[in-house]
């Protein structure tokens, strides 16, 4: 996105800072791009958005503030609230994501947690004109939810945040002094973040230019080129995981017994972003054990292959974006002596796919558009 700003501004742009993930910056000319953690965030991260808070504050009324806002956001641009450390932070995170809890829950509490979010940067920018270009990892695309929505009204209050704490029993686990702070917002001692209606958003315009559904649409059409007749069961799953994979081997099920919904050769796609409770203390992520458990429940079904993989090219903290199976997927998993379903109860998937072979390895893609699991039916 950086790069595509600087084709078009050339020498218009006075100055600019990026943050991306380890290994996903590309050559710049004038903008400074800054690799640091995520999803857990780190100091480099911290430090980076200083740099881009201070560039919005010294905006002025007459100049052009673009912010580029992909997923990935709400850890790489952290500035934690006074009192809040960055080890606060990374271990809140940390709780948050192994919990189970939505992306939209999540980061209402990374927002009454920072400096940044829920709006913040725009109250910075003002009264500059701001313009943000947004890839959506968002299901629905709620502008106060995609990188927790730095510049954008947010709706959600120091009471939500403590009421999903409380909902995935978290109190007592993150670190008191978070706890106090969001009590002492709720009671009106802190200042809510700038919501609908505040000055901050006067002059601010937030544009959506890609979302999970483009790339769906995208899929279907070369799906079609191939010789396969393609359907677009959702742009918008969330939800379990193996749940979500249960669902999507269902049809693809179905389809090879019946030719319901649609004739072979079928190509079945699906997107979204699910959630996965992690209890095991194996290594994966949420798209190679969707993969995992769509090879257990298409078990002795022929002809049906899976893929399972996040759009920006990694998956969990690993290198893989996601992992394929097809037949003889469990086929191989039983001549090496090795029990899916010990791996799945371990959330150890990557684990399983080294070594039965189906690691989606792609490097990173330059952008993120949430998950995309993709049925073909021969």
């Amino acid at each position: 996105m950086a790069r595509a700003v600087e084709e078009v501004l050339g020498d218009r742009i006075t100055s600019g800072l990026v943050i991306t993930k380890y290994g996903h910056s590309v050559p710049l000319k004038k903008i400074k791009a800054i690799e640091a953690g995520h999803p857990i965030p780190n100091g480099r991260g911290v430090k980076a958005a200083q740099a881009i808070m201070d560039m919005a504050a010294e905006a002025s009324r007459g100049d052009l503030f673009i912010f580029l806002l992909t997923g990935g956001a709400s850890a790489l641009l952290s500035a934690p609230a006074d009192g809040i450390s960055l080890k606060d932070m990374q271990r809140i995170s940390g709780l948050l994501i192994k919990s189970g809890s939505s992306i939209d829950e999540i980061n209402t509490v990374r927002k009454h947690l920072s400096r940044v979010k829920g709006g913040r940067l725009a109250w910075l920018a003002y009264p500059a004109r701001v313009i943000t270009l947004i890839v959506s990892d968002v299901v629905g695309g709620d502008l106060s939810v995609i990188g927790s929505g730095p510049t954008a009204p947010d709706p959600s209050t120091f009471d939500d945040a403590i009421r999903i704490l409380k909902k995935y029993g978290l109190t007592s686990s993150v670190p008191k002094r978070a706890i106090e702070l969001l009590r002492r917002g709720a009671q009106g001692r802190i200042p809510e973040t700038p919501g609908p209606g505040s000055r901050a958003f006067k002059g601010c315009d937030n544009v959506i230019i890609a979302d999970n559904l483009l790339s769906l649409i995208a899929a279907r059409d070369r799906a079609a080129s191939l010789g396969y007749r393609p359907l677009i069961l959702s742009s918008a799953v969330t939800g379990d995981t193996r749940e979500a994979a249960r669902l999507i081997t269902s049809v693809l099920k179905e389809i090879k017994a019946s030719g319901n919904p649609l004739r072979p050769r079928a190509c079945v796609l699906m997107g979204g972003e699910t959630t996965l409770k992690v209890t095991g203390r194996g290594k994966g992520g949420r798209n190679q054990e969707f993969a995992l458990t769509a090879a257990i429940e298409l078990a002795g079904v022929r002809g049906i292959s899976v893929l399972a993989a996040g759009t920006d090219g990694t998956d969990g903290p690993t290198d893989a974006a996601g992992a394929v199976i097809g037949p003889n997927t469990l086929k191989r998993a039983e001549r090496l002596g090795i029990d899916p379903q010990g791996y799945l109860a371990r959330n150890d998937s990557y684990n399983f796919f080294r070594s039965v072979g189906g690691l989606f390895i792609t490097g990173p893609t330059g952008t993120n558009v949430m998950d995309i699991a993709i049925g073909l039916v021969e």
